[in-house]
């Protein structure tokens, strides 16, 4: 049987979760519809979810269409929890992205589609809401078109848009202009297509169509778009049709080297971790001892995705989804197996917002910290970091809502009452020119049994951190390192490790770090020597060539009326965004350009009247 990992993405209150129940519906892995608003959806199971209506964690659940085994990946829409889509977007072979038949293409919207673009990830548009007052198909179709992508080809029609009644009819092989559009759409990717219906249309049959269209789904270079309704149904069977026929279902490569990629990490009753993990080929049995990342472990459970929940199995093959128990020090982004998936790469801009969390009993700071890391290991971008010397603990974070969730979860799930401080913008530091520092074995006033040479010289913008070797094998301690790769990478730890916290008390980042000199007395010298000698010469290093402290900038894009566009402007002066030149197009314009993180959510709320 093939299998499908589709993600179900959408801007918060699309309908995503309501799609998904309806799927399952359908598929027949549940017998009654959930409601977001009545807390009772399949996927969003955690207590905060049912609360709020908006979806938190990704969600797993299975079905069968067909040959195809589907596993379904609903994702949260709110900006907030964009880390959660990121860590599914590696393990999908498509999408489907919910718009809203009223609202049309929003913020969260663009967002995701870019990302999805840049992956190549095969996207099929499903324009939810149909029956909604207020749905417009047509101007949600121009709003792909100009916003997204104008590489979309409607399915089919949708009637009575607005009502309770409204419904949707695929077009077929009859619908001239349905084919005409599809031809002209699959031409500009397939050269033999243009000429064949250049030369007589009535050669090119409506079977050549819709397999070209499926080959270019495959290939996401056209996005067909589907109108329905996720509550009533209408549409839904023939997205299901399109997601067998269009999107790549495959057999996984089970007789070949394991490899896999964990995209969650969560926490059982007793403690235990619990990875989540997709196959790219291979297999893992019980007892198996699998490495991940740097490390390794024995599998003790298996529990694979099928028809709906996760089953217990002795063994998960390639291209299915499974959670594993045994691997205790795992990380989310770790590899499974041989290094065939790509490291863990970041497709959205990390957190700009950082606060204080502050127990509400003193008593709680040990408790608190244990807590805090359990959540970090579920979101590693929280980015969990302690002052040693002032004793506070600090989360990232995307947004204030984000900051209301971590509240509410320490205090339901580790009875930990916490408060805030103010909530401020996570600056950086980046070197503006070069220094070097040394440390020689055995010469004051070095008081460790180790040299350390290192030259730090200012990269360019977003390139991170970069480690380079100017030094002979001979003076590494190979006794102690086993091999070169080993010192490297020992030295690499320290020097990211001492830069988290550069001149001004920021991460430093956008440089290339060069170790010009090594050297160690055998048998004495110690790997602590150079742990703890490495960063005295990496600051001395990074005090002679200076730091810029440098702020994190937004980039946005208003629509707005023309006749506010007045209105617009001294709002953004005062936040000291610097706007690019309007494009007003009848009654209607648009404007983007810059401004610094910390006023984006008071730009939001000043503009949501004029835009």
């Amino acid at each position: 049987m093939r299998t499908l990992n589709l993600g179900i993405l959408a801007h918060v209150d699309a309908g995503k979760t309501s799609l998904t129940e309806r799927l399952l519906y359908i598929a027949g892995v549940i017998d009654e519809i959930g409601r977001v608003d009545h807390g009772t959806t399949q996927t969003d199971s955690l207590e905060l979810e049912r609360q709020r209506g908006i979806t938190i964690k990704s969600a797993v659940v299975s079905f069968v269409i067909d040959d195809v085994t589907v596993n379904l990946i609903d994702t949260p829409g709110h900006p907030d929890f964009i880390a959660e889509v990121e860590r599914v977007l590696s393990v999908l072979d498509g999408a489907v992205l919910v718009i809203s038949a009223v609202k049309g293409v929003q913020a969260q919207t663009r967002v995701l589609m870019r990302t999805l673009q840049r992956l190549r990830i095969p996207t099929l548009i499903f324009v939810n809401k149909i029956d909604r007052g207020g749905a417009n198909g047509d101007r949600v179709l121009q709003g792909i078109s100009e916003k997204l992508t104008p590489a979309i080809v409607p399915t089919g029609s949708a009637c009575d848009l607005g009502m309770r009644s409204a419904g949707f009819t695929p077009y077929g092989a009859a619908d001239v202009a349905f084919t005409a559009g599809l031809a002209d759409l699959l031409s500009d990717n397939d050269e033999a297509i243009l000429a064949a219906y250049v030369d007589d249309e009535t050669t090119v049959s409506y079977r050549r169509l819709r397999d070209e269209l499926a080959a270019q789904t495959k290939q996401a270079l056209v996005h067909p778009v589907f109108f329905g309704s996720a509550i009533t149904g209408a549409g839904v069977d023939s997205l299901i049709a399109g997601i067998t026929e269009l999107l790549p279902a495959a057999e996984g490569d089970v007789d070949g080297l394991v490899s896999g990629t964990v995209f969650k990490v969560e926490r059982g009753p007793n403690g235990e971790k619990i990875a989540y993990v997709r196959m790219f080929s291979g297999e893992v049995r019980m007892r198996d001892q699998l490495r991940f990342g740097r490390d390794e472990g024995k599998v003790t459970a298996i529990r694979v995705f099928e028809r709906g929940s996760a089953v217990q199995r002795a063994s998960v093959a390639a291209g299915q989804i499974a959670k594993l128990w045994g691997l205790g020090d795992v990380q989310i982004g770790d590899a499974i197996g041989t290094s065939g998936t790509s490291p863990e790469r970041h497709y959205f801009a990390p957190p700009t917002l950082e606060t204080v969390v502050v127990p509400g009993r003193a008593d709680d700071k040990g408790a608190l910290h244990l807590a805090l890391t359990r959540l970090a290991e579920q979101d590693p971008l929280i980015n969990l970091r302690q002052d040693d010397i002032r004793q506070e603990l600090f989360v990232s974070l995307y947004g204030e809502v984000q900051k209301e969730v971590i509240q509410e979860t320490l205090a339901t799930e580790f009875d930990i009452d916490v408060g805030f401080r103010e909530t401020t913008t996570i600056c950086i530091e980046r070197p503006v020119g070069t220094g070097a520092a040394v440390e020689i074995l055995g010469k004051a006033p070095n008081p460790f049994l180790a040299g350390v040479g290192l030259r730090i010289d200012p990269a360019a913008a977003d390139s991170g951190v970069e480690l380079r070797l100017e030094i002979e094998v001979r003076s590494i301690p190979l006794y102690i390192y086993k091999a070169v790769e080993d010192f490297r990478k020992a030295i690499e730890d320290t020097v990211l490790k001492t830069l988290s916290e550069g001149l001004f008390g920021w991460q430093v980042t956008d440089c290339v770090v060069t170790m010009t000199h090594s050297g160690y007395s055998a048998p004495a010298s110690t790997a602590g020597d150079f742990r703890k000698l490495t960063p005295l010469v990496l600051m001395s290093a990074l005090k002679e060539g200076g730091t810029r402290v440098c702020e994190p900038i937004h980039r946005f894009h208003l629509a707005f009326p023309a006749d506010t566009l007045g209105a617009i402007l001294p709002v953004l002066a005062r936040l000291h965004a610097v706007p690019e030149t309007p494009a007003i197009h009848g009654w209607s314009g648009t404007l983007e350009g810059e401004v610094p993180a910390a006023r984006m959510h008071e730009l939001q709320q000043q503009l949501r009247g004029p835009t």
